[in-house]
């Protein structure tokens, strides 16, 4: 299958057995076969085990009609968003690379159209839709910047910034491997990232045609005034 060789996805981890079997799964419906690379910042739930649910057998010919593909797990110490994305990036293969959080859930994407945006974008982000514990949350604060608009270099006017998230974006597997995030941030590495892309002339689009249910996570720093 083309895609195998051809798409990469990175999915950081930690603590991820409620939706990181879903996350890999809608990967599988929406785009099909492809690398998986789960870097996991010390896991000690199920998390791990059902990722390996999903991993090819290499004794095994490879079919394409199955839910077993390519996976990659990197263990990592001293944690930061940036630290596990550049180590997933490291290892990827594919011409293209997806970063998606472990609790998001992809809903829609036109993968072909996306490569082809690549070409004229440094990157490509999604909307997110998010969700708490089943029940769909108004769009506030964070959330309010995933319109049903495309818009080529969003700019927030609540960050004073432009804006750009991880949670689903794709991106030319070489443009990353040149231009890794920033390790010593504690949050916001997508942010910190494409200002410094814009600072270089670069162009970026959010497409909402691609789109990820966001579930809600304990630890997740998006849910501010869920009330």
């Amino acid at each position: 299958m083309k895609l195998l060789n051809k798409i990469s996805v990175i999915l950081r981890c930690k603590n991820e057995e409620q939706w990181i079997g879903h996350a890999i799964q809608s990967i599988f419906d929406k785009i099909g076969l492809c690398e998986i690379i789960v870097v996991d910042d010390g896991s000690t739930d199920e998390s791990i085990s059902i990722v390996k649910s999903f991993a090819q057998d290499p004794k095994l010919n490879f079919s394409k009609n199955n839910n077993y593909t390519k996976i990659k797990i990197i263990n990592i110490n001293g944690y930061s968003p940036g630290k596990s994305l550049n180590a997933g990036i490291k290892k990827a293969t594919g011409k293209y690379t997806i970063i998606m959080s472990a609790h998001c859930v992809l809903k829609k994407i036109d993968i072909n159209r996306t490569i082809k945006n690549l070409d004229k974008f440094i990157a490509v982000f999604g909307n997110q839709i998010p969700v708490w514990k089943g029940k769909k949350i108004k769009k506030r604060y964070i959330w309010s910047h995933f319109t049903n608009k495309p818009e080529i270099n969003m700019y927030s006017n609540l960050e004073e910034r432009y804006f750009f998230h991880n949670a689903i974006a794709m991106y030319k597997t070489k443009i990353l491997k040149s231009n890794l995030f920033d390790e010593y941030l504690s949050s916001k590495e997508d942010r910190y990232w494409i200002n410094n892309q814009v600072k270089k002339k670069k162009k970026f689009l959010y497409d909402p045609a691609i789109e990820v249910d966001h579930h809600y996570t304990n630890n997740g720093n998006t849910w501010k005034g869920l009330a």
